[in-house]
């Protein structure tokens, strides 16, 4: 029986493609520069990867959030601080704390259940932010974020540190983590050694080599599920 539930934010509980799809827009106007959809593209596949890049541990976090937009610039022929456009962008992207549908509801649920824990690796100040404005914060135990324990999911030792701080954190079987990742949160449990819920509302293909231990589509199968 699960006691305590580690619980990713984007893509599980915030929607972050609305609020980077915002954050980008309004950087973009501040700065006067060009938004085209080959631009957004272009810009989403750097992040990715450099974000898959420090999941495996190859590069730091400040090389993901200030080497983006140094890449993006480069590539587009952009003139201008890529730093201080990081800066910018993410003081919009703090104030897009957007929830995503039922995910309010469900966390009211789950909290009356089970001790709660959120587990990102998003910048600091901007996932507080977002977690206090969208009012899911108060239902926390705790708040795990990559940059504050020197270490990212899915490394074991970012997990070892999230129990480390938790003041009764029981067993590994009485925990579970839910996100919407494999490369993160899925593959994060199986080399921490915490049962997985993978929330994969669009269908994706899974990894055989990533398995969860339980898959979801909806908000629904999930309370079903708990």
């Amino acid at each position: 029986m699960y006691q305590t539930l580690l619980l990713d934010v984007d893509g599980t509980l915030l929607d972050f493609e609305k609020s980077q799809a915002k954050a980008l827009e309004l950087a973009f106007a501040r700065y006067g520069y060009p938004l085209t959809e080959r631009i957004v593209c272009l810009y989403n596949q750097i992040n990715q990867s450099l974000w898959k890049r420090y999941e495996r541990g190859e590069i730091t976090r400040e090389d993901v959030i200030y080497g983006r937009f140094e890449h993006l610039f480069r590539e587009t022929g952009i003139k201008g601080d890529p730093a201080a456009f990081e800066d910018t962008y993410q003081d919009f992207l703090g104030s897009g704390a957007y929830l995503l549908e039922g995910a309010l509801d469900l966390v009211q649920y789950l909290f009356r259940k089970y001790t709660l824990y959120i587990i990102t690796n998003g910048v600091t100040a901007t996932q507080r932010r977002r977690l206090t404005d969208s009012g899911l914060e108060i239902y926390m135990k705790d708040i795990f974020i990559s940059g504050e324990l020197g270490v990212q999911k899915p490394r074991k030792e970012y997990f070892d540190a999230c129990i480390r701080r938790m003041k009764d954190p029981g067993s590994r079987n009485s925990m579970l983590i839910i996100g919407d990742t494999l490369s993160s949160d899925i593959l994060g449990g199986l080399q921490a050694g915490i049962d997985t819920c993978w929330y994969n509302p669009g269908f994706a293909d899974p990894d055989p080599e990533i398995p969860a231990t339980f898959e979801v589509h909806s908000f629904r199968e999930l309370k079903h599920l708990l």
